[in-house]
């Protein structure tokens, strides 16, 4: 490990494109013919191939989980605190594998992609998906790899939508399930902050329409109006007030001043507003939020989520954050009731939490500890997979 980067990372990664040819069938009806995603992945893949952990991203994630892409590199993966060597997803034990989600803006085929019918930019013209297409896709990644069956499928939010939607489409394929800070549903209020998010960038006159791309504009006004709304739901009212109250960054209260009075809480969301808009693709934006509010994980089951979950054969771990108002605790406790109806082994932890939805991604000593146990029980089913096919080839 070079010392330029901290001992317990997995220090520098280089991503890799993997192409299919072979069609896939969405679910809106319509076929991609061919595609790529754009993949990461740290630590070894046993001989058995039964060690591989799937981490599924959020809405503004991507396949950068951990590690540096240079020396000079600043800004570790989305998910650094907890993939590396001793850390809770343990890469001296997995072999981690982390896609960006097809539909995505770095580097997966998505609305900024080339349509090969017209060698113009997709645009609003890309299919729309369901976290069904993202699952169907990573299970041709898996085969691509050879993993017959993750030893397990981990994600916040929309991530954690992912992991269960792994558990009923697949349930031979996957032994647990990690679901972070999700809901087997939006509510009404997510899907409104969402709408309000989409109008943003829709209402920018850059937005062309969603082929901005063929204009050579870009909506950045719409997309970081978006970002900063977001990003008010993920953080929590203490969060804000510990970290910004009522402090000015410029102006002032007292009489006889006309400096215009800027609020710090002002400058942060600004700043998080433009850096998003200068990385991020505002179709994508579109496309992973009409799929969070479409994602429904009992509705063709009668709407029943008992039955739903009837289909899973794995273990599950569902966690929640006490101060997540986006995906609030009694939409977690709403999923373990669901798996313990199911007859399903569950284990729940409520983590005591100022930091909001966003604490999914952040430390936290009781989290990381709770990840970690889990994530042994986890590593030792690994091991008695191996230990499994080794017995059997010794026998033949």
């Amino acid at each position: 490990m070079s010392d330029t980067f901290p001992e317990n990372s997995v220090g520098l990664v280089t991503p890799e494109v993997v192409h299919f040819d072979d069609p896939l069938e969405l679910a809106c009806g319509r076929t991609l013919h061919n595609y790529q995603l754009m993949v990461e992945t740290y630590g070894e893949l046993n001989s058995e191939k039964s060690n591989a952990i799937l981490i599924c991203h959020a809405l503004s994630g991507n396949h950068h989980a951990a590690g540096y892409h240079s020396v000079d590199d600043k800004k570790p993966g989305w998910w650094e605190n907890h993939i590396g060597p001793g850390k809770p997803f343990d890469t001296n034990q997995f072999f981690i594998v982390c896609p960006n989600n097809l539909g995505g803006c770095h580097g997966s085929t998505g609305p900024s992609s080339i349509n090969p019918d017209t060698g113009k930019p997709w645009g609003v013209d890309f299919p729309p998906l369901r976290a069904r297409d993202w699952v169907q896709s990573q299970a041709k990644l898996a085969d691509r790899l050879g993993i017959q069956q993750w030893a397990a499928v981990a994600g916040g939010s929309l991530g954690g939508m992912q992991a269960m939607r792994w558990a009923l489409e697949y349930p031979d394929r996957i032994r647990h399930a990690i679901v972070i800070a999700s809901a087997m549903k939006l509510s009404a209020q997510n899907i409104a902050f969402n709408e309000i998010a989409r109008n943003a960038i829709k209402s920018d006159p850059d937005f062309r329409d969603g082929h901005f791309l063929e204009s050579n504009t870009l909506p950045r006004n719409g997309l970081a109006l978006a970002r900063m709304i977001g990003h008010v739901t993920y953080l929590s009212d203490e969060l804000m007030g510990n970290k910004f109250g009522r402090e000015l960054r410029s102006g002032s209260f007292q009489q006889g001043q006309d400096t215009p009075i800027e609020f710090q809480v002002e400058s942060y969301l600004r700043h998080q507003g433009d850096a998003f808009s200068s990385n991020f693709d505002a179709n994508t934006y579109l496309l992973m939020t009409k799929a969070l509010d479409y994602f429904d994980l009992a509705r063709e089951y009668g709407n029943d989520p008992v039955k739903a979950f009837g289909h899973a054969l794995c273990d599950f771990l569902v966690v929640s954050f006490s101060t997540d108002w986006r995906f609030a605790p009694e939409r977690s406790q709403e999923t373990v009731k669901a798996l313990i109806d199911a007859n399903k082994n569950v284990s729940y932890a409520a983590i005591d939490s100022n930091l909001g939805h966003d604490a999914f991604l952040l430390p936290n000593e009781r989290y990381e500890h709770i990840l970690t146990a889990y994530m042994s029980r986890v590593a030792s089913t690994a091991d008695h997979s191996e230990q499994r096919a080794a017995s059997m080839e010794g026998s033949l």
